[in-house]
C-alpha cells in the first residue's frame, strides 16, 4: 500500500476540498491509504467513506498569508502541514499532498524532510498546459531567486527522470528559458547555463526557449531560475483566465453568440479542459527525500484528487531512488 499524508486544513478551501478529494482518490486507487492531518471536528462530518482513511487531529493551520515561512515552520510544528511533513520524514507516510502556502510548503519540505545530498537546491515544478494537450514541466518557479548553472543541471536531470517515470514521456528534452532562442542570448548566468547544460550527457538539451513558446513548447522540460520561471508561469495563468473571460463576454454580447454557443458547447468544453490545471495535479517539490506535491491554493476536490493521483505515481515509480541514481555523485559532492 502507498501511504499518503494529506494537509487537510491547508489551502483556501481547507477540508471542503481536501477531504472530498481524498475520498474520491481512495475510490479510484485501491493501492493507497490516506492519513488526514487536520481538524477532526470538521473532517468527520465530511467523511462519507472511512475505508483506508484515518485522521490525525490538529486544529492548527498554516496561514495562507504567512510572511515568515521559516519561522512559521519552526514554531508551528503542530500545524497540519508540518505534521504531514514529519510523518514523511519518519516514514509513517510515503508522500505528502498540500494546498498550503507555497513558501511554507517549500520550507517545510526542506527543513523537515530535508534535501537530498545529491541536490544543492530545492525546486518548485508545476506542469503547464500545452497546445498538443501534453503537459510541460517548468522549474524553478519560486523556490530560488538565483541559481547557478550546476543547480539548473541538477534540476534538468531530476525533471528528465520525472518526465519519464511520472508522465510517461519516452525521450524528454530540456530547454532553457531565455529572452532569445539563439546561443549567446541573455545575462551571463543564462550564457553560462547554456554551455553547462550543453555539456551534460544524461539530458537531451534542446537550447533556449522564449516565453512566447511556453504553451506551444518544443521541449518536455523548461528550466529557469525561480524569479523568471514564476513570472512565466503567472503570465500563462493570467492570460488563460482573461482569455476565458473575454470569450464568455463575447458569447453573451449578442443573440448570435448565444445561439452559436449551443452548437459549440462540446468544443468549448474540450477547449477548457485543454488549459485546465485541475487535470494535471499540482507543483512537485524536487530535490527532497520524499515525494511532495503542492496543489493550488484554491484547489477544489477534483483538483486535489488529481494532486493525489500525481504523488501516487511519483511513489509508484520509485522516482526519488531513480533520480539519485541518475545524478552525478562526484559533481554533487564537489559542490556541497
Amino acid at each position: 500500500m502507498i501511504r499518503i499524508g494529506i494537509d487537510a486544513n491547508g489551502g483556501d478551501n481547507g477540508v471542503l476540498a481536501t477531504v472530498p478529494g481524498a475520498i474520491e482518490a481512495v475510490k479510484e486507487f485501491k493501492d493507497i491509504e490516506i492519513v488526514l492531518y487536520g481538524d477532526e471536528e470538521k473532517i468527520k462530518p465530511l467523511l462519507t467513506n472511512t475505508e483506508r482513511i484515518k485522521i490525525v487531529h490538529t486544529k492548527v493551520t498554516m496561514n495562507m498569508g504567512e510572511k515568515d515561512p521559516i519561522s512559521a515552520v519552526r514554531k508551528q510544528k503542530d500545524s497540519s502541514l508540518c505534521m504531514a511533513m514529519y510523518a514523511a520524514k519518519n516514514n509513517e507516510v510515503d508522500a505528502v499532498v498540500t494546498s498550503g502556502p507555497t513558501q511554507c510548503v517549500v520550507m517545510a519540505a526542506h527543513l523537515i524532510i530535508r534535501r537530498l545530498k545529491q541536490m544543492e537546491r530545492v525546486a518548485l515544478c508545476p506542469c503547464i498546459p500545452n497546445y498538443d494537450g501534453k503537459p510541460r514541466l517548468l522549474l524553478d518557479v519560486g523556490a530560488n531567486v538565483e541559481l547557478k548553472p550546476v543547480h539548473l543541471g541538477q534540476f534538468a536531470i531530476f525533471a528528465t527522470v520525472a518526465a519519464k517515470e511520472v508522465f510517461g514521456i519516452e525521450n524528454p528534452n530540456v530547454g532553457l528559458l531565455n529572452i532569445g532562442s539563439e546561443p549567446g542570448k541573455g545575462r551571463i548566468n543564462e550564457k553560462e547555463a547554456y554551455d553547462y547544460l550543453s555539456s551534460l550527457s544524461n539530458i537531451d538539451f534542446y537550447g533556449n526557449i522564449e516565453p512566447d513558446q511556453a504553451m506551444n513548447c518544443p521541449t518536455s522540460i523548461v528550466v529557469s531560475d525561480g524569479f523568471c520561471g514564476n513570472i512565466c508561469m503567472k503570465s500563462i495563468e493570467g492570460t488563460a483566465k482573461i482569455m476565458g473571460k473575454m470569450l464568455k463576454d463575447e458569447i453573451k454580447s449578442s443573440l448570435g453568440g448565444k445561439i452559436g454557443y449551443l452548437f459549440m458547447k462540446k468544443n468549448l468544453k474540450r477547449f477548457t479542459n485543454r488549459i485546465n490545471p485541475k487535470e494535471v495535479g499540482g507543483a512537485m517539490i524536487f530535490g527532497i527525500g520524499k515525494p511532495v506535491v503542492k496543489a493550488h491554493g484554491n484547489s477544489d476536490a477534483y483538483a486535489f484528487k488529481s494532486a493525489i493521483k500525481q504523488v501516487r505515481q511519483m511513489v509508484n515509480s520509485d522516482l526519488i531512488n531513480k533520480v539519485i541514481t541518475a545524478l552525478p555523485k562526484e559533481e554533487a559532492s564537489a559542490n556541497e
